[in-house]
């Protein structure tokens, strides 16, 4: 009984020891394939990322094409390296057809589909962003609260810098279905600003010292020329909008013309005598009672009277007066004031 068992235990170590030595003999045999295989899928892949460098690079001093190399060279890079699989896949594994693989793709694209949703409508929207370029690389753009110059333009997202140093990362699928102000889509870029003189102040002269003002700063462009308009006769206010253009139109240029053109404004309108005033309110006394109302001659409301007389202000000392003086005629004629039954 125990030779019978020792015999069974003999006879399943030496199958189980003729499986590995088959296997390390499979693997032997698969040994120089498998090098081959690691050998020419690094092949291309060096290849396609030097293809992918190759189109950046041609295209990398004309900017109207640099957003299409980017698309190209990803594009090139990613069908040099699946053409390497395929081969080095073939190498290792004689049977394997590209087909069969096209097909298992085929069979799991739904269901890639549906658990990769967003990640695929961003690359799509990545693709179409980078093919029909509504904005560029090194454009200055605005997108909901966010500003900045972008970055790169990926497959995936887009990235901003903004002004005070900070990187926004915004997803391609936001941006291609909402809307986008390119701030450097021109070379030119117009700027205004709006600047109140007083009401007694001469409108004609204000709007020409506002032209030798815009005219004084370098950075403002003569052609389109710079023009002054009326815009509003505000409450306290007359209020003239100035318009100049700059280029090129990036930010730090709009800060730079403004700062010059606001400083040139100001400097000549005050040494000119024109009044830059602060808001201001008028207060108008309501003199009116039951004896008084509708006539014109005897009150004063605030309101035009047309060609009829019009009475003349009151101030508070006077109007106190005159009540002090109708309460001592009021007494000195024994009148006196209602009581009400409480």
């Amino acid at each position: 009984m125990t030779d019978a068992k020792g015999s069974f235990m003999t006879a399943e170590i030496s199958g189980v020891w003729d499986k590995i030595e088959s296997m390390i003999n499979d693997f032997i045999v698969l040994l120089p394939n498998m090098i081959l295989a690691f050998l020419v899928f690094g092949i291309f892949f060096f290849v396609g990322r030097s293809i992918k460098r190759a189109v950046r690079r041609l295209t990398r001093n004309h900017r109207q094409s640099r957003n299409l190399g980017l698309v190209l060279g990803r594009l090139a890079q990613g069908i040099t390296v699946l053409v390497g699989l395929f081969i080095a896949l073939s190498i290792v594994i004689p049977t394997f057809r590209a087909g069969d693989l096209v097909q298992l793709l085929g069979i799991s694209g739904v269901a890639i589909g549906f658990a990769f949703r967003d990640i695929l409508q961003n690359f799509l929207a990545g693709i179409l962003i980078l093919l029909t370029e509504p904005f560029q690389i090194d454009d200055q753009i605005v997108f909901k609260n966010f500003e900045g110059t972008v970055e790169s333009i990926e497959t995936r997202a887009t990235t901003i810098r903004t002004y005070d140093g900070r990187r926004i990362v915004i997803p391609n699928a936001e941006l291609f279905t909402n809307s986008v102000m390119v701030n450097t889509a021109f070379d030119k870029r117009r700027m205004e600003y709006d600047v109140g003189i007083g009401y007694g102040d001469d409108i004609h002269r204000a709007k020409q010292l506002m032209m030798e003002a815009l005219h004084s700063v370098d950075e403002v462009l003569n052609d389109p020329a710079p023009d002054v308009l009326l815009m509003e006769l505000a409450g306290s206010t007359v209020n003239i909008r100035a318009r100049w253009w700059i280029a090129p139109p990036r930010r730090m240029d709009d800060l730079r013309s403004r700062d010059k053109v606001l400083s040139a404004i100001k400097e000549k309108l005050t040494a000119n005598g024109i009044d830059l005033p602060f808001p201001t309110q008028q207060i108008l006394f309501h003199d009116q009672t039951e004896e008084t109302d509708g006539d014109r001659k005897r009150q004063r409301e605030g309101w035009p009277a047309g060609n009829r007389e019009v009475p003349k202000p009151r101030s508070i000392s006077g109007s106190l007066r005159q009540l002090i003086e109708q309460r001592s005629q009021s007494d000195g004629n024994g009148q006196s004031p209602p009581h009400h039954n409480s």
